[in-house]
């Protein structure tokens, strides 16, 4: 019984590392992408290739991938939290850096906890959560104050935020479907699940790449070999393992707990950001950040309480 809890113990930690560390790191890599690559027709290349190599690994495996039920909600949360996340951050990072991206995505916390309706008795009625709530809300808003009152600021990049407050609240919507719908049943296969949500949302990029001229804007041969290296690491572990980790967490953890990738994600986006891609991040963007990592230090001490006792 022992070696089995420490086996659980350990897959939930490197899962964590994956959506916090892995995660975070991906805000670089689309963007270095998005050199060579028209953003839906990235998404669409990323999602097609990883889905169907994952949907691959689990029929090896023996699971029944084509379950009714399975395929049915996978759909829905491929198209509301992946496909429309991910086609956000990608839209986004064309007129906003991928750390400034990176840092206001870390809302999406903040929105799961709101939108949680089933654990809103247990969330609400403790002062940590209260307050970690509160902190992060007034980094977030720190953030899209620095926007509007920097007169330097186009109007351009402004449309860049309204993106990304739309995308975080899709997330949020989207896992939380996952979390209650989607994942929900103990015979329910998370990997396969993830599979199902990157092809349904390939299927979408794909479409709006098509719809959109893309493929005729670019040509195989003037992409970058790097470029290239950043989808492939996108597909592997961005999508393959970072991506699943997160699926397969919130079968086993709270979805507020399994959100909380999003505090550290632009920790990790602002160190690659600034040192390979030499981007500028302001005094105020850090103090944002350092109330928001301040709010999930809040929630998660409450929670190492109760763990306590």
């Amino acid at each position: 019984m022992l070696n089995k809890i420490d086996k659980k113990s350990i897959q939930i930690i490197f899962a964590y590392f994956l959506i916090y560390v892995v995660w975070g790191s991906t805000y670089y890599f689309i963007g270095y992408a998005l050199n060579d690559f028209p953003p839906f027709l990235l998404g669409a290349v990323r999602f097609s290739i990883a889905g169907v190599l994952l949907l691959a690994w689990r029929y090896y495996k023996g699971v029944n991938i084509f379950e009714k039920s399975l395929v049915k909600k996978s759909a829905v949360s491929g198209l509301v939290l992946l496909f429309i996340d991910m086609a956000v951050i990608m839209l986004a990072q064309s007129y906003v850096t991928s750390s400034l991206v990176a840092i206001i995505a870390s809302s999406t916390t903040i929105w799961i906890l709101l939108l949680d309706f089933p654990m809103w008795k247990k969330n609400f009625k403790n002062p940590f959560t209260i307050g970690g709530i509160v902190l992060g809300f007034l980094g977030v808003l720190l953030l899209y104050l620095e926007q509007y009152l920097n007169e330097n600021i186009a109007d351009i990049h402004n449309i860049g935020i309204y993106i990304l407050i739309f995308g975080c609240i899709s997330w949020a919507l989207g896992t939380l479907y996952t979390k209650y719908f989607s994942m929900r049943e103990t015979s329910t296969d998370a990997f396969a699940g993830a599979a199902w949500q990157m092809i349904f949302a390939s299927l979408m990029f794909w479409i709006f790449s098509t719809s959109l001229g893309e493929m005729k804007t670019i040509e195989a041969k003037e992409i970058s070999i790097s470029s290239w290296a950043a989808v492939v690491y996108l597909i592997i572990f961005g999508s393959i393992f970072a991506y699943t980790a997160y699926i397969w967490l919130l079968k086993v953890r709270p979805a507020a707990e399994v959100a909380t990738h999003a505090y550290v994600n632009p920790v990790i986006a602002i160190i690659l950001g600034v040192s390979l891609g030499n981007e500028l991040v302001t005094g105020i963007q850090i103090g944002g950040l350092v109330l928001i990592l301040a709010s999930v230090t809040l929630v998660q001490l409450n929670k190492l309480r109760l763990v306590r006792k």
